[in-house]
């Protein structure tokens, strides 16, 4: 395998090493932060934009594997049709050529592939991540709308407890005045009801006189 085959075949097993820890389990918190470094640190930006041109790199071999297939294929049939000169060593050196550039064509597609689903997968979970956010967000917010709506209602409860008292501490009032009044009245109609007496028996004893 050449160089530039096995750094692609490197950046594969990197990829699916990545993609393992982008779908495995964690935590909302930890996910969250390391989601946030990675769609926000400046070096992560040029580590990425580093596997672009990597990937376009890895896209030209896949055409040249591609073509490569296509050539040995047509080959093998002309070697198998007999058109060709019929030799062990032509055939297995076919053969093997065409094992090559399926394998070059297998690893170059599955490297660009697999790339294509990692760009996805971050880019869903991060929305995820923004929408679970946003959700948390909306909760509290109901939730101190909901305290505020049931402050406001503890408010107009006691405004109104507050109109009663003072409706009540009015009639108090009027019932105490009310009640000075007729112990007023009674108090005169006593004194009067004396002095009406006193003149009544005055009179008696003047008749006896």
């Amino acid at each position: 395998m050449t160089v530039y085959y096995t750094l692609t075949f490197l950046l594969l097993a990197a990829e699916m090493v990545t993609f393992c820890l982008l779908v495995f389990p964690l935590p909302y918190t930890v996910r969250k932060r390391i989601f946030r470094f990675l769609s926000e640190s400046p070096i992560v930006a040029k580590v990425a934009y580093a596997l672009k041109i990597s990937f376009i790199f890895v896209g030209i071999l896949f055409m040249d594997a591609l073509q490569r297939m296509f050539k040995v294929t047509a080959e093998a049939e002309v070697i198998k049709t007999g058109q060709g000169m019929q030799d062990v060593r032509t055939e297995s050196s076919v053969a093997a050529r065409k094992f090559y550039a399926q394998r070059n064509m297998y690893l170059t597609g599955f490297c660009l592939f697999l790339s294509l689903v990692l760009t996805r997968t971050f880019y869903i979970i991060l929305d995820l991540i923004h929408t679970q956010e946003e959700y948390a967000k909306l909760k509290k917010a109901t939730t101190n709308s909901k305290n505020t709506a049931g402050l406001e209602d503890q408010s107009k409860q006691i405004e109104d407890l507050k109109k009663k008292l003072a409706d009540s501490e009015a009639r108090s009032r009027d019932f105490e005045t009310l009640k000075r009044q007729a112990a007023q009245q009674a108090t005169e109609y006593d004194r009067l009801a004396t002095e009406f007496n006193k003149s009544n028996g005055l009179v008696s004893d003047k008749k006896a006189d």
